[in-house]
């Protein structure tokens, strides 16, 4: 890819994918963001300089209008940030058939559409794919089905492209991110905290909660998973394909079985 990139990021209005249209555009390359809410796209492209262009990318039409529009104003595409999604709780006998469509539309069928309709623009500007995946595509939780169903498939998806055309120039590589400050974490802690009952400030709270046991004992920022993004998307990764990128705190390095041991070591006086 040249030093100037053409970058197209879905879910590109809020969250990671906000944070990764202010770091390329800070680093001098040309961005689209796209999603479906057309107001949270404005703002971002307002305060970046960033190409708003509002598609359902589960929508065919709407991703070939998002391709097609990419391609006018710029006559390239060089990097694809693959990061809009959705959730649904619930295990598989809880999920109704609308909620499954739904998060599998939007995390894995809208990725696949963009992958290919972009692919030939991509295989000429020996390009390179990023796609926001989850710790989830690794590791389960209790009422996570479709979402963690969804982001496994997701990372096998991206990792196709790399073994079907790596030998053709294009990179494709994910990452894992863990809990992170979004709009959509926001909700899911929101609704656990109301559950749990927490009552100061409910959001930080749910938050510290959650992450307690991680390595890091907090989560991630937006920016800090948009660095790495940025990373993958560079020539500073020029031999990085097919790679699985955890930005997680370390939650995939703790061994759950090991949770209820805490191990403390104290003085012992020594008697000669």
């Amino acid at each position: 890819m040249t030093d100037q990139r053409v970058v197209v990021v879905t879910g590109g209005g809020t969250g990671i994918g906000a944070a990764t249209a202010r770091l390329l555009r800070a680093s001098g390359h040309d961005v689209v963001i796209s999603g479906r809410r057309p107001e949270p796209l404005h703002r971002i492209a307002e305060e970046t300089g960033a190409l708003a262009c509002p598609a359902d990318t589960a929508d065919p039409d709407a991703v070939h209008r998002l391709v097609e529009t990419t391609m006018a104003q710029f006559g390239r595409i060089d990097g694809l940030v693959v990061n809009a999604g959705v959730g649904r709780g619930g295990g598989v006998g809880d999920l109704s058939d609308e909620d499954w469509d739904l998060v599998l539309r939007t995390n894995l069928t809208g990725p696949f559409l963009l992958m290919r309709a972009a692919l030939p623009h991509l295989l000429q500007a020996h390009g390179s794919v990023v796609a926001v995946s989850s710790v989830s595509a690794l590791l389960n939780g209790v009422g996570n089905a479709a979402y963690a169903a969804s982001k496994a498939a997701l990372l096998q998806l991206c990792r196709s492209l790399c073994v079907d055309y790596g030998p053709q120039g294009l990179r494709a590589n994910v990452v894992c991110p863990s809990w992170v400050r979004t709009e959509m974490a926001d909700r899911r802690m929101t609704r656990f905290a109301d559950d749990a009952g927490l009552t100061i400030d409910e959001v930080d709270e749910a938050y510290e909660e959650a992450t307690r046991l991680l390595p890091a004992q907090r989560p991630g920022d937006p920016r800090e998973v948009a660095e790495a993004i940025s990373w993958l998307l560079s020539s500073a990764a020029s031999f990085v394909n097919g790679a699985v990128l955890t930005v997680d705190g370390g939650a995939t390095a703790l061994d759950p079985g090991t949770i209820p041991f805490e191990f403390h070591v104290t003085r012992r006086d020594v008697k000669h």
